[in-house]
């Protein structure tokens, strides 16, 4: 056995071994319990970052593990490999997006491979597939059969340089997120799926989620958002018309002083077609993104039109204005303005001399004027005529009911959640299966997959489809969409195909039913709402349609922390900065680690501390996987991951940390190999004559005891420091019994997390072929039995004493034996012992003041 640490060599071997025997390979087995085990997949982006090494690590960790217990596990990976970014460098690069996707997708699978991830990777999908997206174009056209999938006119966000609809969380700071350009609101022709229709549903459901954490259930509420308002009709003056609005806050009605509506509202367009400033103000509107926080955060300006609005229960005239800050995509577009007791109307008020009306007081009597800001809390009604003296609660019924009597408004339950437009009017995506007939009907596609023409170097100027007859003119004056769906539609289900690779019949076949929904998943907090709420969405439609019988897809969720880094920059004279990766500075740190000079290794002069962030290529403060494993391996990666910190914090990059796990791994290796005769000779009964030994196994199974705790908790970073641990304390025995048991437990502790070098050890030291079959270590809860017990004593509050007691001691005798101590005697003196407090098997605390 070799006593040189070959970290190259071991891991091809080991390796090598799991690809021969096919040790990943998942089978469905209904007499085994089954774990499916998934970690979001990766956008090909031509390297591996340390995000992707600490999130794949994690599900790796928590996958091998549950192997080790005995349950069959699936876990898969795949690409999600169609979108923008990839058209974008493609532009760039001046390549078609398939090749330049599909060569990142060799590349980054080899990556992959070498940190030793044990995929199953004769599941391995790409989204731009075609035997993958035919799948979800037979969906969509059965959902467009349900009524479920639909065309309309809609306000977008509108990116003039990338040529596309842009989600709302594209649009930042009114700028496309990727081009900058300034983004227009557009009025255009989308798909759309209800997923409204499901809103209850999937808020319902989210209390199911007990293994998600809490953070991301709300979010998911939070995001559905379902409220609890009247819809009501507000009269038009000099019309037979009326507009309807939505409120949750009916008691405030009486307080109404002006209406606001949409810029593309068709009373306000009407008004732009006689009125130079409200046409130009709606165009002015079209700029700027759709957001509720750009809505927010926004300077409020309108337009009077001159019109009135009635009040549905006074009858009162109401002006009514056209503002930016209304959209015709929420609810009716145009709202009913309380500038008493909603902040954006009071400003809008303040700016536009409206009147501010206070028809909310605090129950208490307290100030609670409207002179400073909106007073937004509920209280009692004043100044509501019939209404007075009512609560809001009560008023809100009253309210109700009265409108309802009347046939002016009805109670309604509204949701936040608007239904999902699919459409983007890009080349590198899905195309949406369906046909344009002569005379302007829409009809699903008659076959599957419609592919999409790979051959294509785009150029940026809108999407190349719109210009290829020979993809979209078909015969008799139909033609095909030519718009493609977001790339949210096929991260949406593909945790699902997984399960049923191959199937070219169906979308999945019964091979889903074995193994969903997927147990454990694994990915950033960045994907806590859309992403997992159009999964959650999928899942329902999948399962409404007969193809899987659960009603949500994720049991369990761990959303890992962020992988941050210091980042080192110097000021340009423009005003930008120019950043500097960390390996390229050269740092001097005080005792206490803080810098006291950092300064570029090329040219040695100073540079400026920026911070600790996110690791990205903006900041220039990444650090390359691959150089590491060429360095210290694969182990040594994955182990110093896991330990840095628990999965869901984040973890601050330390190059001496790395190379701290790496003399871990060092230091496991030169015990293992170090003691590998005695090991390999050892009795496999333990010899309990030794008392040293004795303990040092106590010190072992206590160890192994936490270690399991928190592999059941996914601390991942105690698990390796219980192993430390046990390291340490097996360096100063010569037990051989001892040291066979302690290794053996530290290497299937280990395995998970580091499992090359922990599989090579296992076949060498002759405790088996295969680590992974070896089975997870017990604890002996005989070798944590102890005939003594030490306990901590102290004299009001200070240690003064250690003293040995029988285990079995009563509290009695523990109290006489810290008292009886000549120590403890001697800080007692003449004082009282007024009070002993015990805690069992740690501390005796003895108060008797002087």
């Amino acid at each position: 056995m070799s006593f040189s640490y070959d970290p190259a060599e071991i891991e091809r071997q080991s390796q090598s071994y799991w690809e021969k025997n096919g040790s990943f390979t998942a089978t469905e087995d209904p007499s085994r319990e089954k774990f499916y085990c998934l970690s979001m997949f990766p956008y090909p982006s031509g390297k591996l970052h340390m995000g992707h090494v600490r999130n794949y690590t994690i599900g790796d960790v928590i996958a091998r593990q549950q192997r080790m217990l005995g349950k069959n596990i699936m876990q898969p990976m795949g690409w999600d490999a169609f979108g923008l970014p990839a058209e974008n460098a493609a532009i760039k690069n001046k390549t078609a997006p398939a090749k330049w996707t599909r060569e990142n997708i060799a590349y980054m699978k080899e990556q992959l491979k070498r940190l030793g991830f044990g995929y199953d990777w004769e599941r391995e999908l790409a989204t731009c597939d075609p035997d993958y997206y035919r799948w979800e174009q037979w969906l969509f056209t059965r959902l467009m059969e349900k009524d479920l999938a639909y065309k309309k006119t809609a306000t977008v966000n509108w990116d003039p340089v990338d040529q596309t609809v842009l989600a709302n969380e594209q649009v930042i700071d009114g700028k496309g997120w990727r081009s900058g350009a300034v983004v227009e609101k557009r009025e255009i022709e989308q798909w759309f799926l209800r997923i409204s229709d499901y809103a209850q549903e999937l808020l319902d459901d989210v209390e199911k989620l007990d293994g998600w954490p809490d953070q991301v259930r709300t979010m998911q509420r939070n995001w559905i958002g379902r409220s609890e308002g009247v819809e009501m009709s507000f009269g038009i003056e000099d019309s037979d018309e009326a507009m309807t609005i939505f409120t949750t806050r009916p008691d405030t009605l009486m307080g109404v002083t002006y209406v606001a509506v949409a810029a593309e509202h068709p009373l306000a367009l009407a008004v732009a077609e006689s009125r130079p400033d409200v046409e130009a103000f709606v165009a002015e509107c079209k700029s700027g993104g759709v957001s509720e926080a750009e809505l927010e955060t926004m300077e409020k300006k309108g337009v009077p039109l001159g019109i009135n609005a009635l009040h549905p229960v006074t009858g009162e005239a109401v002006p009514v204005y056209a503002a930016n800050f209304v959209l015709m995509s929420y609810g009716s577009g145009a709202v009913m303005a309380v500038p008493g007791h909603d902040q954006r109307d009071w400003e809008f008020a303040g700016q536009y001399g409206i009147p501010r009306k206070q028809v909310i007081f605090s129950t208490d009597g307290s100030a609670c004027g409207i002179e400073e800001a909106a007073y937004v809390e509920k209280g009692v009604l004043k100044n509501s005529g019939e209404f007075d003296g009512l609560d809001s609660d009560a008023a809100f019924d009253a309210i109700a009911s009265w409108l309802e009597a009347h046939g002016k408004g009805s109670r309604k339950v509204n949701f936040r959640l608007r239904d999902w437009g699919v459409s983007r009017q890009r080349y590198w995506g899905c195309p949406i299966p369906v046909i344009h007939a002569a005379d302007g009907s829409n009809r699903p596609a008659d076959e599957f997959p419609v592919e999409l023409p790979e051959d294509v170097i785009v150029d940026g100027s809108g999407s190349p489809l719109k210009r290829m007859p020979e993809f979209y003119q078909l015969s008799d004056g139909e033609e095909r969409e030519t718009d493609t769906f977001d790339t949210f539609f096929e991260s949406s289900w593909y945790y699902a195909r997984y399960c049923s690779p191959g199937c070219d019949t169906a979308m999945l076949d019964e091979r889903a039913k074995y193994w969903l929904p997927v147990d454990q998943y694994v990915g950033g907090i960045e994907h806590a709402v859309l992403h997992l709420l159009y999964a959650r969405f999928f899942n329902k439609l999948m399962r409404d349609e007969g193809l899987i019988e659960n009603d949500e897809p994720f049991t369990n969720l761990l959303t890992q922390g962020m992988v941050i880094a210091e980042t080192w920059y110097r000021d340009n004279a423009d005003g930008s900065k120019e950043w500097y990766n960390p390996a390229d500075i050269e740092i001097e740190r005080d005792d206490k680690g803080k810098v006291v000079s950092a300064a570029l290794k090329s040219d040695g002069e100073p540079v400026l501390f920026g911070g600790i962030e996110k690791m990205s290529k903006s900041k220039n403060n990444g650090v390359d996987p691959q150089d590491l494993i060429d360095r210290y391996g694969a182990d040594t990666v994955r182990l110093y991951t896991m330990f840095t910190a628990p999965p869901d914090q984040s973890l601050e990059w330390s190059d001496e940390g790395v190379e701290g796990a790496h003399r871990f791994v060092r230091r496991l290796w030169t015990l293992a190999t170090g003691h590998a005769d005695a090991i390999k000779e050892a009795d496999a009964k333990f010899d309990d004559a030794d008392e040293k030994s004795v303990a040092a196994r106590r010190e072992i199974h206590t160890a192994l005891k936490k270690a399991l705790y928190d592999y059941e908790r996914k601390q991942f970073n105690t698990v390796v420091s219980a192993c430390m641990t046990m390291v340490n304390v097996l360096n100063k025995v010569d037990n051989s019994a001892l040291l066979s048991e302690g290794v053996s437990i530290i290497l299937r502790l280990l395995a998970p997390i580091a499992p090359h070098v922990t599989h090579h050890l296992w076949s060498e030291l002759g405790f088996g072929e295969d680590i992974l079959s070896a089975g997870f270590p017990e604890v002996d809860e005989s070798a944590l039995q102890q005939e003594n017990i030490e306990y901590v004593v102290q004299v009001n509050g200070k240690v003064r004493a250690k003293v040995q007691v029988p285990a079995d001691a009563d509290k009695e005798a523990v109290e006489k034996e810290a008292l009886d101590n000549q120590n403890v005697q001697k800080f007692i003196g003449d004082a009282t012992v007024r009070k002993v407090i015990v805690i069992p098997g740690k501390l005796v605390n003895i108060v008797a003041p002087q």
